[in-house]
């Protein structure tokens, strides 16, 4: 997938997660179909960590027996790094289990922002996120 959708809408509540969450990383699952998200979906930072996270495992359950009882699709994981990068880290590429689009939303000039990769073989390339 080369690129995803989402509305400005969906955006700010990924924001509102995050900015909740922080110091720590927060994370959630993007569903939808035809690379246009759908639904949004929070999941727990279990690790409790300012650096890695993990998801509660019947939280995200949840998420993926709601998205398929809805006819979508796992589009994207979300998750933040709070004090940066803005870009996967070499965990974030090891530990990338589904082929789907990661967005990571790290903050720049005071502001949260979204990026996405593609996570493929052990390497990352960045995809377009169109916000309507």
């Amino acid at each position: 997938m080369d690129s995803l959708i989402f509305t400005a809408q969906q955006l700010e509540a990924m924001i509102h997660h995050v900015e909740a969450e922080s110091p720590l990383e927060a994370c959630g699952l993007l569903g939808g179909k035809d690379a246009r998200v759908e639904s949004v979906h929070f999941v727990r930072n279990q690790a409790q960590s300012p650096v890695r996270f993990v998801m509660d495992a019947k939280e995200q359950l949840d998420a993926f027996e709601w998205i398929e009882s809805q006819d979508q699709e796992l589009l994207a994981i979300f998750h933040s790094h709070p004090a940066g990068p803005e870009t996967v880290s070499v965990t974030d590429i090891a530990e990338a289990a589904y082929p789907v689009i990661h967005i990571i939303l790290a903050r720049a000039e005071g502001k949260w922002r979204p990026r996405g990769f593609w996570i493929e073989n052990g390497q990352a390339r960045e995809v377009t996120l169109q916000i309507v």
